[in-house]
């Protein structure tokens, strides 16, 4: 097992890294930019290395600051959270070139599973239905207008590379394909360095459902179960649980065993997610993998009792699964909200500012990740999210209850947040009965929705 472990990534997953590493005996060292300097996990590590200024590309996203910071302070591994370069298959290869560990998939696998239209391609071969879609990358504007017609609109535009929804956009029209290329080759090449796309048809109502695995070096592995993800705001999500309405029985236990012997078949290695949309049939369709630890994994923690990082860090040293699928129980029902520093009122709108008062919820089945803490500054500079609420229950209604609870009892003050969202949505009707679909929110609209009589 590792002696020391940088940690390359802040906020929550800083934190629940950080633990998992204690938890495993390891010492934990946190890198933080400049604007992280006054956080909770910099404070709880055994060391803490400033690795630059406050914008991410000069400090997260540094390859160089990161690994000259884990040799500095004697470090043998690297766990890079998720988001930055956690599936960046240079980065690993460079994490081993300076023999250091990569605690994640090792470089030659993020290379296999870097391109999502690649990877299509390679798990369909292993027997998974994808939606339908182009065919490889987009040459130019020509090609994406003949790949568009033969599919068949609406379709939805997608980055090659990355994901959380940046680089995506769905268009009826081939007026509209032809402006939202140049938008999105944009924004994916800010955000990911790479501007490739490509064309999925688009299921127009449908539930967004990932499936959970964990497959060591030595071939083994295992699924978690899985966790619906349709709650959605511009393609990024805002509630996850498990189990998902959209499948029953029957429709769960043929998703899971295709996810997992297709994945372990293509070669994966470490904890991943495999992402489908299931339609109305309960049909579903692969989409892609994300080939780190995902923001919802408590969801499937709470329902299983795995810590699926600690796995990951065992995963990433070595060692094989200490589980096997026989082992694997899941129980009652999971929901995991995302508590944001946004305005849903105002198409959730980021938010950044002082914390004046922080209270955590708690109770049986009550979980609550973030680096909160009262007199924290919210920087201005990443992603929204302050922290999660995760709630267990013995099933969907007592879970959702627990939630209502728990949010009632969860205290952020000083700056807006999507609590009352969370609110209206545990109280609505489309919620309550499972016909959410990941269109709730463009269908209804966040300012309405808040409004209305059930929430």
């Amino acid at each position: 097992m590792f002696g020391r472990v940088l940690i390359a990534n802040r906020g929550e997953i800083a934190l629940r890294v950080l633990r998992a590493c204690r938890r495993l005996g390891i010492s934990p060292v946190v890198a933080y930019s400049e604007a992280d300097r006054d956080t909770r996990a910099v404070h709880l590590a055994d060391e803490a290395i400033c690795i630059g200024p406050a914008e991410a590309r000069r400090s997260y996203l540094s390859a160089a600051s990161i690994i000259s910071a884990a040799l500095v302070t004697g470090c043998d591994a690297i766990h890079p959270g998720y988001g930055f370069l956690s599936e960046d298959d240079a980065f690993a290869e460079m994490t081993r070139a300076h023999g250091l560990t990569f605690i994640g998939p090792p470089p030659e696998v993020l290379e296999r599973f870097a391109s999502k239209a690649g990877t299509r391609a390679l798990l369909a071969a292993h027997g998974l239905p994808t939606v339908p879609g182009s065919k490889g990358m987009l040459r130019d504007d020509d090609h994406a207008l003949e790949e568009a017609e033969r599919i068949g609109y609406p379709v939805l535009l997608k980055p090659s590379a990355g994901g959380g929804g940046r680089g995506m956009r769905m268009v009826r029209t081939a007026r509209e394909l032809q402006q939202a290329i140049t938008i999105c080759r944009s924004e994916a090449r800010a955000a990911f360095g790479d501007d490739s796309l490509y064309l999925e048809k688009w299921l127009e109502d449908n539930h967004h459902v990932e499936v959970q695995v964990v497959v060591d070096a030595h071939g083994n592995g295992i699924h978690v179960g899985e966790r619906d993800c349709s709650v959605q705001r511009r393609h990024q999500k805002v509630v996850e649980e498990s189990p998902s309405p959209a499948l029953d029985d029957e429709r769960r236990a043929m998703l899971l065993d295709t996810a997992i012997r297709s994945v372990v078949a293509a070669g994966y290695q470490s904890v991943g997610t495999l992402e489908f949309l299931v339609d109305g049939n309960g049909d579903y369709y692969f989409i892609e993998i994300n080939c780190r630890i995902q923001v919802e994994h408590p969801v499937t923690e709470m329902r299983s009792g795995i810590d699926l990082v600690a796995e990951q860090i065992r995963i990433a040293a070595g060692q094989p699964l200490s589980i096997r699928q026989s082992d694997v129980r899941l129980d009652g029902c999971a929901i995991e909200l995302r508590i944001n520093a946004e305005d849903a009122a105002h198409d959730f709108r980021p938010q950044a500012g002082l914390v004046e008062r922080y209270l955590a919820p708690g109770g049986p089945g009550v979980r609550m990740d973030s680096h909160l803490f009262t007199g924290y500054e919210v920087p201005p500079y990443y992603d929204s999210l302050l922290g999660k609420l995760i709630v267990w229950g013995p099933d969907r209604p007592a879970a959702i209850e627990r939630a209502r609870a728990a949010l009632d009892e969860l205290i952020v003050e000083g700056l807006v947040t999507n609590i009352p969202f969370h609110r209206a949505l545990l109280r609505s009707e489309p919620f309550l009965d499972g016909s959410f679909t990941t269109n709730l929110l463009d269908r209804i609209g966040a300012a309405a929705f808040l409004a209305s009589p059930n929430g």
